[in-house]
């Protein structure tokens, strides 16, 4: 038994990774033809793994209704193929790594607190002051109807039903959120 170092070590992975990468480099050159622009529109090819193609799909009816075209979508990507010796075995589908960068850019960019229709800014004049003054059931609760109440005092009134509400909401939906749900 010979050991090898690092770098040689390395170099065959290099190899290796490229070998793995050109097959997959052509099945992206070659998806949209083989598979159609309709379809192609639709999945994106993720990656080899032992002879076997995963796809993505934009959603489940395409996963399922590729899977049932696999057959002829591998017999085309075969032929298109380089290596003859070393054809694709199957090819599975799934949305699982559907979402295009800029889907997740833009789902990383959640809204804070301070951006949703229902905040109340510190600028209204409103305590936040969340400290329970008495370990008594009744007492904590009339600290929390009092400091709901006092919040409630600078807001602007819903026009249908009247309630104390978030300026944010009434921009949004022209009545509270309460009533905006009622309508849907």
């Amino acid at each position: 038994m010979s050991f090898k170092s690092v770098n040689d070590i390395l170099g065959d992975l290099e190899v290796q990774a490229k070998l793995q990468q050109q097959p997959f480099q052509s099945v992206l050159k070659y998806w949209a033809e083989v598979a159609g622009t309709i379809v192609a529109n639709h999945s994106r090819p993720l990656s080899i793994q032992r002879h076997v193609l995963w796809v993505a799909t934009s959603s489940a009816a395409w996963a399922q209704n590729l899977t049932f075209q696999r057959q002829q979508l591998l017999l085309k990507l075969n032929q298109k193929l380089c290596d003859p010796l070393d054809p694709l075995v199957d090819i599975r589908f799934s949305t699982a790594g559907w979402q295009r960068p800029k889907e997740k850019e833009s789902s990383a960019q959640a809204l804070s607190s301070s951006q949703h229709p229902s905040y109340i800014s510190d600028d209204m004049g409103i305590s936040r002051d969340r400290k329970p003054t008495s370990k008594n059931a009744d007492a904590a609760f009339g600290h929390w109807a009092e400091l709901v109440r006092s919040r409630s005092l600078g807001l602007p009134l819903c026009p249908q039903c009247q309630c104390p509400t978030p300026p944010g909401e009434l921009l949004r939906w022209q009545v509270c959120s309460v009533c905006a749900a009622q309508k849907f």
